[in-house]
């Protein structure tokens, strides 16, 4: 059986798991027009930023000058898990503890502005940091190094479905032994110039600019999704080596996971979603009834949110489920998006509680999915699946449950 032991969460909404499942739960979103850089000559406008991330608080001096805001973001969310699951490395054999990440848009501010420094100033003045600052590894690479963590690293790039692809990589290393302790998830920091040029071209951005209906996950108004920032990262073990350290209270179980993938376009075959969801829930030996909430991909447009609930019903049946959508809260964070919303099903799980989605209000009856909106639900949850999917295909499920520790 694994684990979670700990969690470290940097979200538009809260900095810290504590002050992230507050917002989530009060419905405070962390959406607003991005304020960064300018906008106004961007069809895009609005996004989740992280407004109070205090560099100085949390990443050392001499990592500031080397890494990009998007691996700032991972050494204080990595810090913080471990120091919640009571971990220090240097307790640890020399190989006991590894690092997975998942990451979705490498650095992009930092390579955006060595570039401008090439250009404008020439290649002497370009940082020796730019070799791997900007890489999609970087963030494996650097918590190892600070933690001193050198069992099994490796990184998995999925886009949005590759925070759970990341977890269950990191189970598997666990349960083959390789570690004993694995600290896994994923951040991303796509809100700057380049980074937000890049997103456009995918045509499933919304152009709203108002903060509260700019992204409206399975409502009649969706119009696209909102980029945001951050993401999560978790401390996974053996229940059996939590127990020996004295853990008595995880914050669950990672009980099944399942990854599929899409047929090519005009193939005519279906989506493989469902399939995922199927395969997550066989892995955890639990029905669909078993499951007491889904926490959705929640992708924003009308296209990709029909093709989920249908996955959904096909699995659950009409309204068989409560779907809750915490990234209304967030915007969508790419590699960070799924092990933040992992995060929020264990606390749904804890707490008794589903969170209302922000700002949904009319969902379209041909859904058939019971959307949690205008108002929080308290009920016993024994079980929880999270879905995501990325660009191109990727579909990822997993499913988490309450610990007997």
């Amino acid at each position: 059986m694994i684990v979670v032991t700990g969690a470290g969460a940097v979200a538009p909404n809260g900095l810290g798991v504590d002050a992230y499942w507050k917002a989530v739960v009060d419905g405070r979103s962390g959406l607003g027009r991005l304020s960064r850089f300018d906008v106004s000559r961007y069809p895009v406008t609005v996004g989740g930023e992280v407004s109070d991330f205090d560099l100085r608080a949390h990443v050392p001096s001499r990592l500031r000058p080397q890494t990009d805001r998007s691996t700032q973001f991972a050494l204080a969310a990595a810090a913080w898990a471990l120091e919640d699951a009571g971990i220090d490395p240097a307790e640890l054999g020399a190989y006991d503890a590894g690092v997975i990440t998942a990451n979705g848009c490498g650095g992009f501010e930092f390579g955006q502005h060595e570039l401008q420094k090439l250009w404008s100033e020439g290649p002497h003045r370009v940082s020796a940091y730019q070799s791997f600052a900007w890489f999609y590894a970087v963030n494996t690479g650097q918590i190892s190094i600070r933690h001193g963590l050198r069992g099994h690293g490796s990184v998995v790039v999925t886009e949005q479905a590759g925070g759970l692809d990341a977890l269950g990589a990191a189970c598997r290393q666990l349960r083959g032994g390789t570690l004993r302790v694995a600290l896994t998830g994923g951040v991303d920091a796509p809100l700057s110039p380049w980074g937000l040029t890049a997103q456009i071209p995918n045509g499933l951005l919304s152009e709203e600019s108002d903060p509260d209906r700019c992204y409206l996950p399975f409502d009649r108004a969706a119009s696209g999704y909102v980029p945001g920032e951050g993401g999560a990262f978790l401390v996974l073990e053996e229940a059996s080596a939590a127990r020996e350290r004295g853990v008595r209270a995880p914050y669950g179980e990672i009980a099944g996971y399942a990854a599929t993938f899409d047929p090519a376009p005009g193939s005519g075959r279906p989506p493989a979603l469902a399939r995922a969801i199927g395969n997550a829930l066989f892995e955890a030996g639990l029905g669909p009834r078993d499951i007491g909430v889904v926490v959705a991909d929640a992708q924003g447009t009308p296209e990709l949110d029909a093709l989920e609930a249908a996955a959904i019903t096909e699995v659950f049946g009409p309204k068989g489920v409560p779907v809750a959508v915490p990234k209304a809260t967030t915007g969508r964070l790419y590699s960070g998006g799924a092990p933040l919303d992992v995060l929020a099903a264990l606390l749904m799980i804890r707490e008794g509680v589903i969170p209302a989605a922000a700002n949904v209000t009319d969902v379209p009856e041909e859904y058939d999915v019971d959307v949690v909106a205008g108002a929080g639900r308290t009920l016993p949850i024994r079980a929880a699946l999270i879905v995501a999917r990325g660009a191109g295909g990727f579909n990822s499920a997993l499913v988490v449950r309450g610990s007997s520790m």
